[in-house]
């Protein structure tokens, strides 16, 4: 048997024992902070069911979904099989859509908030309401890939079903800004909009072409500047008078209430002006407004990072209310974390009327931002905190009895494996950043004391095994 070449599929990546430290660094804040919101985890399969995954994201969303075979042979039977329905040669000649359904019926779950949504239907009956859950788990999108988007990349969701409070709301830009700046990444903004105020825009533009082309349009924005979107709304069918209208609209200034006041006055010039203050549109920008009231009843103060952003659209089509984004300013990459209320996505699955909210950060663009700006502690990727020197047979057993106090003592610690010179078992801890080196040669053994080396200064004391354990503990 020839030798293959290894390799792994584009769009994931190996992850070695520093990079999985750090991530785990980052996995441990978000945690943290998800569990003092009152956020309980959750777990749920890789493969779910192409019913439950389809029309939930829209249709480019759809498109980047990893659809899953079935086993087995599904372009002839094979004795002794049985098999539901077989594929024909008329089905091949009519393409995908008339296959697909015939040979997989499973698709790798493309986000943690829809599979929740199916979770929250089936286990109805045992959960109080309202559910407040977290979720740390990989996904999968058939994107192309490039700095900061995979194929394969975790999300770390909270979201609360079964309550309609914009304390919610409130509450998530709290956590946003709480797991940022434990992380370091004090330079960003979070974006904060809301679906019914982009549905008055729609109303401002007469209601040509649709909705979701509108939202999904804006949602590029900032990728295809504002030439690319009038471009993809004109081809979409909305006239050039419209994408003028619209872009007035979104050219609003001001801080959080300043944008709030000049929209509301924006949207009576353009004609969209409510019978009554439960309109759409009104009523998304009173919600915006009530988040405000709950922050400050919170004492938030980091009001430079927060951002009413009339351009955030958030693709995805089962949002309905308010919409979140967040970016990093002085790192060039895309949003970190995004998410927004959703009334209606459960009712795909047979449980009409249970409004939820939540956001997702993305862990692996997280990761590619604090190490451009060196953010990581240094001893996040350190595991070993002590080396144990071997000299010889006698000095490696001598060395177990304290190998295993410093292990009973929380300090995490190992023996090197064999016998030899003290410049390579330094040069070995040097390697894997392990910060110190504790030594026993002959004369110390005799004289009951050690010799405890910090790397990092070249620092050498002699100690007692007593203070080594105070001294790492």
């Amino acid at each position: 048997m020839s030798a293959q070449k290894p390799s792994i599929p584009q769009g994931t990546r190996d992850f070695g024992p520093a990079v999985v430290a750090r991530r785990n660094h980052i996995f441990g804040i978000i945690r943290r902070v998800f569990e003092k919101f009152g956020y309980a985890p959750l777990e749920t399969p890789t493969l779910e069911n192409l019913s439950v995954l389809t029309g939930k994201y829209g249709e480019e969303g759809d498109q980047l979904l990893f659809k899953v075979l079935n086993s087995g042979n599904f372009l002839k039977k094979q004795k002794g099989e049985v098999i539901k329905e077989e594929v024909t040669p008329d089905d091949l000649l009519a393409g995908p859509k008339k296959v697909l359904p015939k040979i997989a019926e499973k698709g790798l779950r493309y986000d943690l908030t829809v599979p929740f949504a199916r979770y929250v239907v089936m286990n109805r009956g045992t959960l109080t309401f309202p559910f407040k859950r977290y979720q740390i788990q990989p996904v999968w999108r058939a994107d192309r890939p490039q700095r900061g988007r995979y194929r394969e990349f975790y999300q770390c969701d909270a979201d609360v079903v079964g309550t309609d409070s914009l304390l919610c709301e409130a509450e998530i830009v709290l956590m946003m800004s709480e797991v940022l700046n434990t992380l370091g990444l004090t330079d960003h903004t979070i974006k904060i909009n809301h679906r019914r105020v982009l549905g008055a825009f729609y109303q401002a533009l007469g209601g040509e072409g649709t909705e979701t082309d509108l939202f999904v349009a804006i949602d590029k924005l900032d990728k295809i500047g504002r030439e690319g979107v009038e471009k993809e709304l004109l081809e979409r069918g909305l006239s050039a008078a419209a994408t003028e209208r619209l872009f007035d609209l979104l050219s609003v200034g001001g801080d959080f209430e300043e944008k709030l006041e000049r929209l509301l006055a924006g949207f009576v010039t353009a004609g969209v002006a409510p019978d009554n203050a439960t309109a759409d549109g009104y009523k998304g920008l009173q919600d915006l407004q009530q988040v405000l009231a709950y922050l400050r009843g919170f004492g938030f103060d980091k009001w430079q990072n927060l951002e009413f952003d009339v351009t955030l659209a958030r693709g995805l089509s089962y949002y309905t209310g308010c919409i979140f984004e967040i970016k990093i300013n002085n790192v060039n990459m895309g949003s970190v974390s995004g998410g927004g209320r959703y009334d209606n996505l459960t009712g795909a699955f047979g449980l009409p009327g249970v409004s939820g909210v939540g956001f997702s950060f993305g862990v692996d663009r997280l990761y590619d931002c604090l190490e451009d700006l060196q953010l990581f502690p240094e001893a996040v990727a350190t595991t070993t905190r002590c080396l144990l020197t071997n000299f010889d047979a006698e000095g490696e057993l001598a060395m177990l009895p304290v190998l295993r106090q410093l292990r009973a003592a929380g300090v995490a610690s190992e023996l090197f494996p064999e016998a030899g010179k003290l410049g390579k078992q330094f040069k070995f801890a040097d390697a894997k950043g392990i910060p110190y080196v504790l030594i026993q040669g002959p004369e110390e053994r005799a004289a009951g004391q050690y010799k405890l080396k910090t790397l990092a200064t070249g620092q050498e004391q002699t100690v007692t095994l007593e203070q080594v354990l105070a001294e790492l503990q």
